[in-house]
C-alpha cells in the first residue's frame, strides 16, 4: 500500500550516502594482451584515481596508493595511463610526472620524466623505439606551450620534443610496425570539435620525418585517429555533419559507412575512443544519436554494420584487441560497469561494477524522449523523468515541482542512461527535465554549432521552453519550477534566472557569472572558446556584458544556492563569490557552499554528499515541504 505524501517529501532508498558509498567513477579502459585495465575515481579515497586490472581472470589493483593516475593537461586531463607487457605507465596527479611500475611487483613506481612544470597526457607506447609518445603541456614557458614528445624508457628521465608549432596536440598514434606516427593538431580560436588537422609522418630512426597534413582544417573536426592491424589509418570526421568513420586511401579519405549518428564525443579529455579493431576483418563501433548509444560490428571487407544486442545505452572508452572489446557501459536500469565483449561468441561479460547499490525498479523513473518547439522555429530535445517511488503517491490535486537540468560543456549531452544523482530527485517526488539544448552533442555538427554566437540566449530559451512545454500540459506545477546546472550549465542556469521570470529557484555549481572575466582569466585550452560562443573579445565587449548575469542582478528576484570548489582553475571562485555577494546586497535569498581542495567538479565523497543534501534542503525551504531525510541545515541568507 502506497502512502500519501507531498511531492518532495517522499522517503527514498536512493540517499546521498548510497550514491557515494563504495561508488566508483569508471574511466579510461586499455588492453594489454587479453588483460583489461581501467581507471576508477574513488570518492571515499578523496577522489584518488586508481588503476585496476583483470589478469588471468583475477581482479587486482595495478597502482598502489597513494599514487593517483590523473593528468592535468588542458585542466580536464585524460589518457593518463598506458600499459604494455605487464608494465604500467601513468601520469601521477600530485607532481604530473610520468611513472613506470611493473604490475604485481612490490617495488614502488619509478618516475621516468624529470622534475619540471610539465603535464603529460594521451600516453602511447612506441614498442619499436622503446619509448612513450605523449602530449606535453609545458607550464614553465610563457605562454604555455604544447607539443608531442618522446619519453625514453631507459631510466634516464629523458624527454625529447618530436612535434611542435601548433597551439594544441592530441591523439599520437603509432602504426603497428612502428614506422609511422599520426596525430591531431589545432590552433586558436578553434576548439577540437570545430576544426582540427590530421597529420601523418614517418618515423626514421625514431625521428619524425616527412610530416604531412592528410585531412582536416578549420571547417572539419577530425578526432580519434587509429591504425588498423593492416596499417590503414582510420579516423572520425564530421565533414558530412555527423562524426562518422573514415579511412585514408592513397592521397584522400573515404567514408567507411555513413550513419546519422556520432561515432565520437567532444574531446574535452584525452584518450577517448568510440571504435576499435577486433581483427583485420572486423571493427567494433559505438555511435550516439540524441544521447542514446548503439554498438555494432563493422565488417571491413564489406563495409557493413551488424548491430549488437548490447545491454548498454551509454558507452565510453571503447577499445578492442585480439578478438575482444572492452568499454564502460551504462543501461537505463544498471549503473556504469566495465564490460568485456567476446567477438567470437558475441557475449558481454561484466568485469567491474561502479557500485553494488542498485535501486529496485519501483524507485527508478523511466526517461521519456521529448521534442518540443523553441524560439525562431527551432526544435529542442530533452529526457523527461516523472516522480517515481513505489511507496508513495501525492495528493490528487497536487502537481510535482519540476527540476530542469542544463548540462555542461556546453557540448555535452543528456542521456537516458541510469544516473543515480538524477534519480535522487525523482524518487523524492520531483519531476526532472534533462535538456539537450542547442549546442548539445548527438544531433550532428549543425545542431552543435547552432549555439555559436547565441550562448546565454539559445540554450536558455530551450530550457525555458522545455519547462513551459510541460507546465502548459499540466504535467508539473508552474509555481514550483527550478533549474540547476554546473560549469557551462551553471551559466545557463544563472541566465535563465536573471533574464527570465519563469523559474522560482536555482542551483548553480561552479557556474559562470561574468563572461568578460572568463574570457580574460581562463586557461589556455578554452582561452578563445567564447569567441565562438559569444563573439570576439574585446571587439564585442558590449555583448559579453549584456549576457553576464553579474551586470544584471537587478533583474534576478528568486532564491539561488551556489556550490564552488576553491581550487577551481576553469571557473575561478571569484565568479561565484561576486554573484553571491551581489544577491546578498539585493536582499535576495542566497546560500553559498564552498569546498576547499575541490577543483572543477567534486570528487570527494563527503563533498558530493553535502552538495546533494544541501540542494534538497534549499528546495525544501523555498518550496515549503519537509524532506524525509535528516539533513544538516544550510545557511540561507535573506529567506
Amino acid at each position: 500500500m502506497s502512502a500519501h505524501a507531498a511531492y518532495g517529501s517522499w522517503k527514498s532508498p536512493i540517499t546521498a550516502d548510497m550514491i557515494v558509498a563504495d561508488s566508483l567513477g569508471l574511466g579510461q579502459v586499455r588492453f594489454d594482451g587479453e588483460d583489461v585495465y581501467w581507471s576508477e575515481m574513488r570518492p571515499v579515497e578523496q577522489g584518488r584515481n586508481a588503476i585496476m586490472c583483470r589478469r588471468r581472470r583475477e581482479l587486482e589493483e595495478a597502482l598502489p596508493a597513494p599514487f593517483s593516475a590523473r593528468s592535468r593537461a588542458h585542466e580536464y586531463g585524460g589518457g593518463a595511463f598506458a600499459v604494455a607487457d605487464g608494465v604500467l605507465y601513468f601520469c601521477n596527479e600530485s607532481d604530473q610526472r610520468v611513472y613506470r611500475a611493473r604490475v604485481g611487483d612490490a617495488a614502488p613506481p619509478v618516475p621516468i620524466t624529470p622534475t619540471a612544470n610539465c603535464r603529460y597526457a594521451d600516453l602511447a607506447v612506441d614498442r619499436k623505439h622503446r619509448r612513450l609518445i605523449a602530449v606535453c603541456e609545458d607550464h614553465a614557458r610563457t605562454p604555455v606551450s604544447n607539443s608531442l614528445v618522446a619519453i625514453g624508457l631507459d631510466g634516464r628521465a629523458e624527454v625529447r620534443t618530436l612535434v611542435e608549432g601548433a597551439d594544441f596536440y592530441a591523439a599520437p598514434r603509432v602504426s603497428p610496425d612502428g614506422t609511422q606516427l599520426a596525430w591531431i593538431s589545432w590552433r586558436h580560436p578553434d576548439m577540437p570539435w570545430d576544426g582540427t588537422e590530421l597529420w601523418l609522418a614517418d618515423l626514421a630512426d625514431g625521428a619524425v620525418a616527412n610530416a604531412r597534413r592528410v585531412a582536416g582544417g578549420r571547417d572539419e573536426s577530425i578526432v580519434q585517429p587509429s591504425f588498423a592491424p593492416d596499417g590503414t589509418l582510420y579516423f572520425v570526421s564530421d565533414r558530412e555533419n555527423w562524426w562518422n568513420l573514415f579511412r585514408l586511401r592513397g592521397a584522400g579519405a573515404e567514408e567507411v559507412i555513413p550513419l546519422d549518428a556520432e561515432v565520437a564525443w567532444p574531446p574535452w579529455v584525452f584518450g577517448e575512443s568510440a571504435y576499435g579493431f577486433l581483427s583485420a576483418q572486423e571493427a567494433i563501433v559505438a555511435c550516439n544519436r540524441g544521447g542514446a548509444w548503439r554498438l555494432g560490428l563493422l565488417h571491413l571487407g564489406h563495409d557493413r554494420i551488424e548491430w549488437l544486442d548490447c545491454p548498454c545505452i551509454e558507452i565510453h572508452s571503447l577499445v578492442a584487441a585480439n578478438g575482444y572489446a572492452a568499454f564502460v557501459g551504462t543501461s537505463e536500469t544498471q549503473p556504469p560497469a566495465v564490460l568485456r565483449f567476446d567477438g567470437r561468441t558475441r557475449r558481454f561479460e561484466t568485469v567491474r561494477r561502479s557500485t553494488a547499490n542498485v535501486p529496485e525498479p519501483g524507485f527508478l523513473a523511466a526517461p521519456a524522449a521529448l521534442e518540443f518547439p523553441t524560439t525562431h522555429g527551432h526544435t529542442a530535445y530533452a529526457y523527461y523523468y516523472p516522480p517515481t517511488n513505489r511507496d508513495f503517491n501525492a495528493p490528487q490535486d497536487e502537481r510535482p515541482p519540476l527540476l530542469v537540468t542544463s548540462h555542461g560543456g556546453p557540448t555535452a549531452a543528456a542521456s537516458p542512461a541510469l544516473n543515480l544523482k538524477l534519480q535522487y530527485w525523482t524518487s523524492r517526488g520531483f519531476a526532472v527535465l534533462d535538456v539537450n539544448y542547442r549546442g548539445s552533442t548527438g544531433y550532428g555538427r549543425q545542431y552543435r554549432r547552432a549555439l555559436y554566437g547565441h550562448w546565454g540566449v539559445a540554450d536558455v530559451e530551450d530550457c525555458v521552453n522545455g519547462a513551459r512545454f510541460l507546465a502548459a500540459r499540466g504535467v508539473v506545477d508552474d509555481k514550483r519550477l527550478a533549474i540547476r546546472g554546473s560549469s557551462a550549465g551553471g551559466y545557463t542556469t544563472l541566465c535563465a534566472l536573471t533574464f527570465h521570470e519563469l523559474f522560482r529557484a536555482g542551483a548553480v555549481y561552479y557556474g559562470i557569472s561574468d563572461l568578460e572575466a572568463l574570457a580574460r582569466d581562463t586557461h589556455k585550452f578554452e582561452q578563445h572558446y567564447t569567441d565562438q560562443l559569444v563573439g570576439p573579445y574585446p571587439a564585442r565587449r558590449e555583448v559579453y556584458r549584456a549576457r553576464s548575469p553579474i551586470h544584471h542582478v537587478e533583474r534576478l528576484a528568486c532564491p539561488v544556492i551556489f556550490f564552488q570548489g576553491l581550487d577551481d582553475k576553469v571557473v575561478p571562485p571569484m565568479q561565484t563569490e561576486q554573484m553571491a555577494q551581489a544577491l546578498r546586497t539585493k536582499r535576495i535569498p542566497v546560500a553559498c557552499v564552498e569546498f576547499p581542495g575541490e577543483a572543477h567538479g567534486f570528487r570527494r565523497a563527503a563533498n558530493i554528499r553535502r552538495a546533494l543534501e544541501a540542494e534538497l534542503y534549499f528546495y525544501a525551504r523555498v518550496f515549503n515541504f519537509t524532506p524525509a531525510d535528516s539533513i544538516e541545515p544550510v545557511a540561507i541568507e535573506n529567506l
